[in-house]
């Protein structure tokens, strides 16, 4: 086998593999004798066909096979001679065979990491802690989450629910499937489509409205996306918000077996943490790797940013199966996720030369920790420990997600790090979106 190798641009690559007609003739040779024995031909008798015979009717075949025989054998020798990685499957052709048989493999290979600008990246973390009133303004949250309503005779106003039955047109055909009858819009929660729930205010029980919304450009529902619908509204009932009172029933209902409201106060800081932290260490992970990316930017290869773009469309495909709206209605084209998946890759293959460079290992210990620490905001905390530990593929994702924060702690070791304090909200209203 002789093999050579053609660098056709930063990443692609051309090998040729030579493989002496000799060799293919020798396979042959077995292949055909052993068919021989098997095959049936009318006026030869079972195992007594000549071997030009067998040769002139399934000689083609045979050497289609053996061809594809030698490629699967000798494509990934071929690759250990020449060092060579490959990002991706190859494309592989046969080629002129007058001198043996030869083929060619064109492929991307995966780029050499340059890791000497690392140290070079500064990266702004962002510092909080949880106050009094970040307490008390969760509390107010709590109390609307279990707020009851009460019917009231006087047109709709902010923070009210509002029955409705309504009917919605875009383009001439009806999307709602003819009329939706109680249907609960809350106003102000902007669960609703951009001035839906504007135009609901000010209107009383029995009243009936007419207007025209836009959908945003981007929409789980493609076929209404960017387009304008004309919505037919009857207001059904008006309702205002009751907001219970932080007492021990209050407490208790929130899991504070006590009903000491100094212990309910006491939990919701302690949550509030837990999430603050997480939310900083989010935070001070994506500014590691934004600056990562924009110091180093490898070339990256088209072959995996095809593999990410299909693993970021493919939620959007299952939304649509389920909403059973046709595939080519998605109108997704692949620059929409082309620099994002480029992103991605490009991280993915910093932090794996950063790993191997490093001798970085899995922490067993942090895995541990983080584990229950997700499973500390549940009623069984140990039945969440096993649950995570039961499964291989769900075990795999906590590692992962742990692996980069090793990794990213040995990154924020290395480089220039400033402080910035910022209040909670901030923080979590930013994580939020």
């Amino acid at each position: 086998m002789q093999v050579s190798v053609e660098k056709t641009s930063e990443l692609s690559r051309k090998m040729t593999v030579s493989i002496p007609e000799a060799v293919v003739q020798e396979k042959m040779a077995a292949r055909l004798k052993s068919l021989a024995r098997d095959v049936k031909i009318d006026g030869f008798r079972p195992g007594k066909v000549p071997q030009h015979v067998v040769k002139k009717l399934y000689g083609e075949r045979v050497r289609g096979e053996i061809v594809g025989d030698l490629i699967r054998d000798t494509y990934y020798d071929a690759l250990q001679d020449q060092d060579l990685k490959p990002a991706g499957h190859p494309f592989i052709e046969p080629v002129d065979e007058s001198e043996g048989f030869k083929y060619t493999a064109v492929f991307e290979v995966y780029p050499e990491i340059a890791l000497e600008g690392v140290t070079a990246v500064e990266v702004v973390r962002p510092v909080a802690t949880v106050n009094d009133s970040d307490v008390e303004d969760m509390i107010a949250k709590l109390r609307v989450q279990k707020q009851v309503w009460q019917q009231v005779d006087r047109p709709s106003q902010e923070n009210d629910r509002v029955t409705i039955s309504f009917s919605g047109v875009s383009e001439g055909e009806n999307f709602t499937g003819g009329r939706v009858d109680d249907f609960p819009v809350d106003i102000g929660a902007k669960k609703m489509i951009p001035g839906f729930e504007d135009n609901l205010l000010g209107l009383e029980v029995g009243a009936n409205k007419t207007f025209t919304v836009t959908f945003p450009e981007v929409y789980d529902n493609a076929a209404l996306a960017g387009k304008a619908a004309e919505f037919e509204v009857d207001v059904i009932k008006v309702e205002e918000p009751l907001l219970p009172e932080v007492d021990e029933e209050f407490v208790k209902a929130y899991g504070i077996e006590d009903g000491s409201v100094e212990s309910f106060r006491e939990d919701v800081r302690n949550n509030m943490e837990r999430e603050l932290e997480n939310a900083l260490r989010g935070k001070l992970k994506n500014a590691v790797m934004d600056a990562l990316y924009e110091k180093i930017q490898p070339e990256v290869p088209t072959a995996l940013i095809d593999v990410e773009i299909e693993n970021l469309v493919k939620p959007y495909l299952e939304t649509a199966k389920r909403q059973k709206i046709k595939l080519e209605d998605l109108k997704l084209p692949r620059d929409v996720f082309a620099e994002q998946a480029k992103k991605r890759v490009a991280l993915g293959l910093i932090l794996g030369e950063i790993i191997q460079k490093n001798a970085i290992q899995l922490d067993a210990d942090k895995v541990r920790s983080t584990i229950e620490d997700l499973a500390k905001s549940y009623e069984h905390p140990e039945e969440v420990v096993s649950w995570y530990y039961s499964d291989e593929t769900r075990l795999n994702d906590v590692q992962q997600m742990v692996l980069e924060d090793q990794v990213v702690e040995w990154i924020v070791s290395q480089i220039k790090v400033s402080d910035e304090t910022v209040n909670f909200n901030d923080v979590m209203d930013r994580q939020q979106q």
